[in-house]
């Protein structure tokens, strides 16, 4: 018998919180399809979709979410990694922040007299809209990991400048065009071992290119394969 990807979040609030969220990004995939069917001869050349700057607005009431199957995997890898920095590119409303955030919780909880109060221990959330930070918020309140999460609104170029290290764990699921100097800004501060994945790979093929490029040279300091996700989701560790 199949499991629901959802029962790896043993917390009631967090999971249903998570089902209803995936029920509601579920609801906006015909409009999607319709903005994305002028590309359909690319799509089935399994070329990607072709990401550009025009019409980003279509985008700012739209959940594009990871799907469950992938927020399990999130959770688990986070919770495997005992990952206690954790950085998201592209928070959007706030789905994949609370599969990490319950992660970083669990594991705190599983050690809590090693969090010792530094800090250190939190999701840091990115989102250039601010409509989706508000919700996004709310949603992380209403899953009751307000206090494991910091969401910086704005360039993620910007907002994570600043940010110390050493970096656990981090998800690239923003604008594809920005994914490579996202990540180039981050790896300075990521530890050895840290895992870095990335959503879309398939569906943007042409824009995640570059990224696709640079984490899988192992001269760049990376060692990373593609997972059966959407066409392909990129898991890479930090070497």
């Amino acid at each position: 018998m199949r499991r629901s990807p959802f029962s790896v979040i043993t917390d009631a609030r967090a999971r249903a919180v998570l089902e209803r969220l995936h029920a509601q990004a579920q609801t906006q995939n015909l409009q999607l399809l319709r903005h994305y069917l002028p590309q359909l001869p690319r799509l089935l050349a399994g070329y990607g979709a072709r990401w550009h700057n025009r019409g980003l607005s279509f985008y700012d009431d739209k959940f594009i979410a990871i799907e469950a199957g992938q927020g399990a995997l999130l959770y688990q890898l986070a919770r495997a990694a005992q990952a206690r920095r954790i950085v998201e590119f592209g928070s959007s409303f706030g789905v994949s922040t609370i599969w990490l955030a319950s992660a970083l919780r669990d594991t705190i909880n599983c050690e809590p007299a090693s969090r010792g109060g530094s800090g250190r221990d939190v999701v840091i959330g990115t989102e250039l809209v601010a409509t989706k930070v508000a919700a996004a918020r709310q949603h992380i309140e209403q899953a009751g990991l307000g206090s494991y999460v910091e969401i910086r609104e704005g360039d993620a170029r910007e907002t994570l400048r600043s940010l110390d290290g050493p970096i656990d764990f981090v998800l690239i699921d923003g604008f594809p065009d920005l994914a490579l100097e996202v990540l180039q800004l981050l790896t300075p501060k990521l530890r050895c071992g840290a895992i870095v994945v990335a959503d879309n790979l398939g569906t943007f093929k042409s824009a995640l290119a570059g990224y696709a490029a640079h984490v899988r040279n192992p001269v760049n300091g990376f060692t990373s394969l593609t997972l059966p996700w959407k066409g392909g989701t990129e898991f890479s560790i930090r070497q």
